[in-house]
């Protein structure tokens, strides 16, 4: 009996999605002798060609990760779909923006500018930016469209599951692969993890008081949390309260704050907002003056709350310029 295909497929992300695979360690032999793995660029040459020469349903599941910014990425994504019996969103990237959603928060123009011309070891006398098509030796050359947003892949495709976290524990996804093996899978649209805040699980959860009040901001970058001590309760902005379990509290272990790669619980739309409803009343300000100056202790809030979510979220992106083409 055939072997069911699986495929992976990488967007817009930093490749630890990819290393997350190989950290099964032995447990990948598993995976290879129970499937066959029809695409992985990072460790095998396959063309598109080959992709849109397959039958749809020929391959039983897609794993993409990453981000969705480049219109190469949605042809491949949409073909994808197209191919696959399944698609897993995996890693934050593909779940809810991840790092790369943070280009939202500006324009394409300025990330070229800053890319192109301004960076302090930038040589580009000649101010020369990529373009979609141009000729070189008599050589017709393309590029992909560079979109204005940073997209999730549910933002262009069907999904059928999630698989979150920035990358994804090797042991949920080991569990993911066994789930679909098995046919043992939840409803369509389920994201592959706990649905409890990681507060719930967190090791400093017994030290957070009843009674949070936060006087100031910390940053971890001056200062050094108590590694026995709640996070808030220090004034460290944690995103535990809102923010999905099953991570093995790796960042908490390495004495920071909760960073959100997991998502939003799903009592919840929007982390960002869920965790400012969680703190907003606990600052210790008493007046307008000490109200502003709570708040402006909190650096780059945008970046913070949406570290991780920004294209997912009800925000979606910064409106930098409401006539700025798309």
């Amino acid at each position: 009996m055939a072997k069911p295909k699986v495929a992976f497929y990488w967007c817009a992300s930093c490749g630890g999605c990819e290393e997350t695979v190989v950290d099964l360690a032995e447990d990948i032999l598993k995976v290879v002798a129970a499937v066959d793995i029809a695409l992985w660029p990072v460790a095998i040459d396959i063309k598109l060609k080959d992709v849109q020469a397959w039958k749809p349903g020929d391959v039983a599941v897609a794993f993409i990760n990453g981000a969705v910014r480049l219109s190469e990425q949605e042809e491949w994504v949409k073909l994808l779909r197209e191919k696959c019996s399944l698609i897993v969103a995996f890693g934050s990237c593909a779940h809810i923006g991840g790092i790369p959603g943070l280009a939202n928060a500006t324009t394409k123009e300025q990330i070229f500018a800053n890319k192109y011309h301004l960076s302090p070891t930038i040589n580009n006398p000649n101010g020369t930016v990529p373009q979609e098509h141009s000729k070189v030796d008599n050589y017709d050359l393309e590029l992909p469209f560079f979109w204005k947003d940073v997209k999730t892949l549910d933002q262009v495709i069907d999904v059928d599951y999630y698989l979150p976290g920035c990358p994804p524990p090797p042991n949920l996804v080991a569990e993911a692969v066994n789930a679909i093996l098995e046919g043992k899978l939840p409803p369509k649209g389920s994201v592959l993890a706990p649905e409890k805040a990681l507060c719930e699980s967190c090791p400093r959860n017994e030290t957070k008081p009843d009674d949070l009040t936060i006087a100031s901001f910390k940053r971890v970058s001056t200062s050094t949390p108590d590694p026995e001590k709640c996070f808030l309760a220090e004034g460290y902005l944690c995103m535990g309260p809102a923010t999905r379990s099953g991570c093995g509290e790796r960042c908490i272990n390495g004495n920071m704050p909760c960073r959100g790669c997991f998502g939003p619980t799903p009592d919840a739309l929007d982390a960002g907002l869920k965790l400012l409803s969680a703190i907003a009343s606990r600052g210790k300000a008493d007046t307008t003056e000490s109200s502003q100056v709570l708040a402006d202790s909190l650096a780059d809030p945008l970046g913070t709350l949406y570290r991780f979510s920004l294209p997912a979220s009800l925000l979606r992106r910064r409106l930098v310029d409401l006539h700025e083409n798309s």
